[in-house]
């Protein structure tokens, strides 16, 4: 027999045990298996260490165990919240354009009629538009800086 069909045979009786053969590979190996008695030692080798490998049970310490637990679920917890309050944020985000496509036109007009009755330049209300439309985000922008940067004078707990 050539070294290829040996080296086949580990192969397949690596892949039996790993992710399963395909019918004419399982008959394959076993005719291999049948007059070749170094594969089946080989084989028969494996099965033994894959078992004792099986047997011996690792221990882990209960605090350790207990411990991990509740860090990933206070974790899966934080992840949670993170996700709901982004979801909110997006809400709020469409809401708040559509708001603005909306009361666009309003603002411009009631802003175009104090102009006129105060007699101001065009320049002067196009600025105090944007000034306005441009306010709200600038003060939740504010907000945030001050936020993440008051979040990141805390001390973590892990």
């Amino acid at each position: 027999m050539s070294d290829d069909m040996h080296e086949r045979a580990v192969r397949l009786s690596d892949k039996r045990l790993v992710e399963g053969l395909t019918p004419a590979e399982r008959q394959e190996l076993e005719a291999h298996l049948e007059s070749c008695a170094p594969c089946q030692e080989r084989v028969r080798a494996t099965e033994q260490a894959l078992g004792a490998l099986r047997s011996v049970l690792p221990r882990f310490d209960p605090g350790l165990v207990l411990a991990s637990q509740l860090r990933a679920r206070a974790r899966a917890g934080e992840l949670m919240e993170r996700a709901a309050r982004m979801r909110a944020l997006w809400i709020s985000c469409v809401l708040s354009w559509i708001l603005g496509v909306v009361s666009a036109p309003l603002l411009w007009q009631g802003l175009r009629s104090l102009v006129r009755s105060w007699a101001l330049p065009q320049p002067v209300w196009i600025a105090g538009l944007a000034l306005v439309w441009m306010a709200p985000a600038a003060v939740l922008a504010a907000v945030v800086v001050w936020r993440q940067g008051r979040s990141a004078s805390l001390p973590e707990e892990y």
